[in-house]
């Protein structure tokens, strides 16, 4: 029986797979440090300690009571005997009293009776157990107080949070060497096409080499999939179908081409003949993308993308990497067809843009500066063609119910990786 393709909102696209994620249990594991970049976490952290373990000195020169500084100048300095020094990774054993002082490195341990650091600038030595200061010290100065970092018990990042190579450091430094991570999704790519051939092969007349499973899978992998490239399979029942039940233990599969018209009736038979549910949507009214399919079989994600290199990664890059982020478990399932703000910037349009109203459009951009001004210049072209993306550094969104953007509006960006 014929499906016919229909021009469902984005918003349905969303809904439809918050109701099944909703549901999904993710999996978890325990990684190191070493790694860790990148990875989500799936508990909270807190910290095991108090950072710094002790007070300590922020700069070279002698532990004092602030009090006994009071006053203090070039012209009217106070005077401190030295009663020692703090060796650097040792506790110390000094208390000063009143009108004392102790020669202290950056990062010694503050000595009991000390509340501020004199820096050695600020003094004079006047014989070998004797300085005079120049400078008033306030309660604290030069000092940074046991825990004022973080303490023992507070929490340090929460649940869902990506770790960067700045928290390394600071989990480092908190000794937590092991924690418990999301798994990275696992995605299978399928490129189908009786014209395709690998990238390595030499093209023949009427021949063209695989794009998307490259550029697919690349996008995917930085953004922290574990993404399995199939291959090429023909444009044949049992050879895609073959090829699917394959890759069925997967958590999400592409198929790029097979949803325009002629071949997208055999996908949608095919994915239908796989298992429950099945597709459960056909069609999106967004530009590149309109014959994109959904289906869901036995547990995994499939989705059916444009076979134009343009369209394809337009799709994935604004629809398939969103559901990568959620299995990654870097966000919640209610937080699908939200506008993600993190790369976007905002620029003035060089010239008018039409769009097809009722349609949510996206079209790649080049980003210019001019006069401490930021300019977005427009790269149009045939969907089927991907030097727009490699020459383009952004992609604007029409909204669907907007027949266009005037020359001279500001736009907001959303940056190509």
């Amino acid at each position: 029986m014929r499906e016919f393709l229909e021009l469902n909102p984005p918003e349905k696209f969303w809904q439809v797979l918050k109701s099944f994620l909703e549901t999904k249990i993710f999996q978890t594991e325990k990684i190191e440090l070493d790694q860790s970049l990148n990875r989500i976490l799936a508990d909270n952290v807190f910290s095991p300690v108090d950072l710094p373990p002790f007070s300590r000195s922020t700069v070279d020169g002698y532990a004092v009571k602030a009090a006994d500084t009071s006053g203090a100048s070039a012209s009217m300095p106070t005077y401190l005997d030295i009663i020692g020094s703090i060796e650097m990774g040792v506790e110390t054993e000094l208390e000063l009293k009143s009108g004392q002082a102790a020669a202290i490195p950056t990062g010694g341990m503050i000595p009991k009776g000390s509340d501020a650091v004199l820096m050695i600038e600020d003094t004079e030595k006047i014989e070998e157990k004797l300085i005079e200061s120049f400078k008033s010290l306030a309660v604290g100065e030069n000092i940074v107080q046991k825990a004022e970092d973080i303490a023992e018990g507070e929490l340090l990042f929460k649940k869902g949070h990506k770790i960067m190579a700045r928290d390394i450091g600071a989990l480092a430094g908190l000794g937590i060497t092991e924690f418990n991570v999301f798994k990275k999704a696992k995605v299978s790519v399928i490129s189908t096409g009786d014209e395709l051939i690998p990238a390595e092969a030499e093209a023949k007349i009427g021949q063209i080499r695989d794009i998307n499973s490259y550029s697919i899978s690349a996008y995917l992998n930085k953004i922290g999939a574990e993404t399995k490239k199939v291959g090429i399979i023909e444009d044949k029942f049992e050879s895609l179908k073959t090829a699917l039940k394959n890759e069925l233990d997967q958590e999400l599969v592409l198929i790029s081409g097979g949803s325009s018209v002629g071949i997208k009736d055999m996908t949608i038979e095919l994915l239908n003949s796989l298992g429950e549910p099945g597709v459960l949507l056909h069609g999106l009214s967004i530009k590149p993308g309109k014959p994109t399919i959904l289906a869901v079989i036995e547990g995994t994600i499939i989705i059916g993308l444009p076979g134009h290199p343009a369209s394809a990664w337009t799709v994935n890059n604004v629809l398939t990497a969103e559901i990568v982020r959620v299995l990654n478990g870097e966000k919640a399932p209610a937080a699908l067809g939200r506008e993600n703000q993190k790369y976007l910037i905002e620029a003035e349009l060089t010239r008018n843009l039409v769009s097809d109203k009722g349609r949510e459009e996206y079209i790649p951009v080049k980003i210019l500066k001019k006069d401490d001004k930021v300019f977005a210049e427009p790269l149009l072209a045939k969907s089927s063609l991907i030097t727009n993306l490699a020459y383009g550094d952004a992609l604007i969104k029409i909204p669907q119910n907007k027949e266009g953007i005037d020359k001279g509006e500001l736009v907001k960006l959303t940056l190509i990786e």
